[in-house]
């Protein structure tokens, strides 16, 4: 359960936990091709806010650093092998849902090896920052956007 403060930034509402909040942490990363069109994933049916397009990632697990879980996660997910030094951190999300904190710093990436290929058979796009005010994608990814658009 939450509670609405009126007292954000200019008087806009802010979501906060009634108790203690159990904080996720996620890593993801805005692989962006030569065109600099950046990748979503649209998430799958069975999955929680199935049908919303998402920046690839995935849960760091206990002990790993959020840059191996994305080195895992995009070998798992999409069948591609990057280094931890081709990630570039650019910023980061802090977004409470209903039932849990999700911290997601968010990397940039541009060199990896391997064509991306949708192995857990979601859908899988390239669009511009400009252009992905075009899908729904999960609150916390939203404001990831407009820096995306200011920095690339």
């Amino acid at each position: 359960m939450q509670t609405t403060d009126p007292e954000g930034c200019f008087g806009l509402p802010v979501k906060k936990p009634d108790g203690p909040a159990n904080t996720v942490l996620v890593s993801a990363v805005a692989l962006i091709d030569i065109d600099g069109r950046v990748l979503l994933a649209q998430r799958p049916e069975g999955k929680s806010m199935a049908g919303l397009w998402e920046f690839p990632g995935g849960k760091v697990e206990d002990g790993e650093l959020p840059e191996s879980a994305l080195v895992r996660e995009l070998k798992e997910e999409l069948g591609i092998d990057i280094t931890e030094s081709c990630l570039a951190p650019l910023t980061f999300a802090s977004h409470v849902y209903d039932d849990f904190h999700l911290l997601m710093p968010l990397y940039i990436c541009r060199v990896w090896k391997g064509d991306v290929t949708p192995l857990e058979g979601q859908q899988l796009k390239w669009l511009r920052p400009i252009d992905m005010g075009s899908v729904q994608m999960p609150p916390a990814d939203v404001p990831l956007v407009a820096l995306l658009r200011d920095w690339l």
